[in-house]
């Protein structure tokens, strides 16, 4: 079983491991990608970060955040489920996990990364900021990178498929355009409120970091025991195919905490 989980924007500061080694990731049929864009990342964020900021979106008072981008070879790493933060990682709670279940949780669950392409849960990885939506600009007479996509898809794809199992896609949008994976089971998280059905941001990352849980906990090999760990986490669920709808009749918050 493969876990995708969507990526924070945010990400816990400092660390308390080594400067990167992009050798020592997961996944190292992805080292050359994940090469070419710390160094490109590193490079705007030094020369040109007016440039990059425009790039990643950020305002004026997140300009702060690109210092990050400044030294991503130098700079302490943290285990990736201790740097990417948010309301899907309090839900999954990972350092609470039992034995069993911690150790499933790191081998099943994996990070889409717009730097990293994938990375595990005991990766170690520094702070950064960079989106899957990032078109990179030029900058100094070199052509830019541009958009993500086209560099992670011809790798991340053939990655996705040689990995067999099942593969339960939790991945927002964006992270989801930089690699198909057509057998994988789709998630959605819908609120209903009178008769009428809404995704809701705050509710959706949330039930999905209790689903993940859940499913660290459980172990998954099918459509149908997704849908069973759905059953733990959501008031109703509907499969349709090799999609999983976790419908909520209030607040996701308010009815379940990891434990």
């Amino acid at each position: 079983m493969i876990v995708l989980l969507p990526p924070s924007e945010g990400k816990a500061p400092g660390g308390d491991g080594p400067p990167l080694d992009l050798g020592a990731l997961s996944f190292p049929a992805l080292t050359d990608v994940r090469r070419t864009l710390v160094e490109e990342v590193q490079r705007l964020a030094v020369r040109a970060p007016d440039r990059l900021q425009t790039a990643l979106g950020l305002t004026a008072r997140q300009a702060g955040e690109l210092a990050a981008d400044t030294v991503l070879t130098s700079s302490p790493t943290l285990p990736a489920l201790r740097r990417y933060t948010g309301v899907l990682y309090d839900a999954l709670d990972h350092d609470s996990l039992d034995g069993p279940a911690k150790r499933r949780a790191n081998r099943s669950l994996v990070v889409a990364s717009a730097l990293f392409g994938l990375v595990r849960a005991t990766d170690r990885v520094p702070a950064y900021r960079l989106s899957g939506g990032t078109v990179l600009p030029r900058v100094g007479g070199l052509p830019g990178l541009g958009g993500l996509a086209p560099l992670w898809r011809p790798v991340l794809e053939p990655e996705l498929a040689s990995a067999g199992g099942l593969v339960v896609d939790l991945r927002s949008g964006a992270y989801a355009a930089l690699a198909r994976v057509p057998g994988a089971v789709q998630v959605r998280v819908l609120r209903e409120t009178a008769g009428k059905r809404s995704v809701v941001s705050h509710d959706n990352k949330f039930t999905k970091g209790l689903l993940a849980r859940a499913l660290c906990v459980h172990g998954a090999r099918s459509v149908a025991d997704v849908a069973r760990a759905g059953e733990t986490v959501a008031d109703l669920v509907e499969v349709d195919g090799r999609r999983v709808d976790l419908v909520l009749h209030g607040l996701a918050r308010a009815r379940h905490q990891p434990g």
